[in-house]
């Protein structure tokens, strides 16, 4: 299985499994000049920008680990430019969804952790 396939299979359990926490899915693969957000949802408190990280079972590096400084100053960008495109009463809040998948050329997936709030745009934006 190649890496985009593996990585929509990842967004589409992350997905589902939003829907079933009561989200509404808003936009997918949401692309702008500076970036991308993989899945942007709704509830009835936040506008949710969730970040997928799709890896085997075993792999070195977690899904959470690998979304650093850098992607997380990227997805605040893209999802600056969503809101002044789509304004909203909503709070803007950025998860991380970490999905695990068995290794073979059929893999299943076999965990999900979202982890909620996991960074805010404070830490991206500094007062000099």
């Amino acid at each position: 299985m190649d890496r985009q396939t593996k990585g929509k299979l990842g967004e589409d359990a992350v997905c589902a499994e939003l829907e079933k926490r009561g989200h509404t899915i808003i936009a997918r693969n949401y692309h702008k000049r500076v970036g991308e957000i993989d899945i942007i949802s709704q509830n009835d408190r936040y506008i949710v920008f969730t970040e997928v990280k799709t890896r085997k079972l075993g792999s070195m590096v977690s899904g959470l680990e690998a979304v650093n400084f850098a992607k997380q100053k990227k997805i605040v960008l893209t999802a600056d430019a969503y809101l002044a495109e789509n304004p909203t009463d909503l709070q803007p809040r950025y998860d991380i969804a970490e999905v695990t998948v068995t290794r073979g050329e059929f893999p299943a997936v076999t965990g999900i952790t979202i982890f909620e709030d996991a960074f805010s745009a404070d830490g991206i934006y500094t007062i000099n």
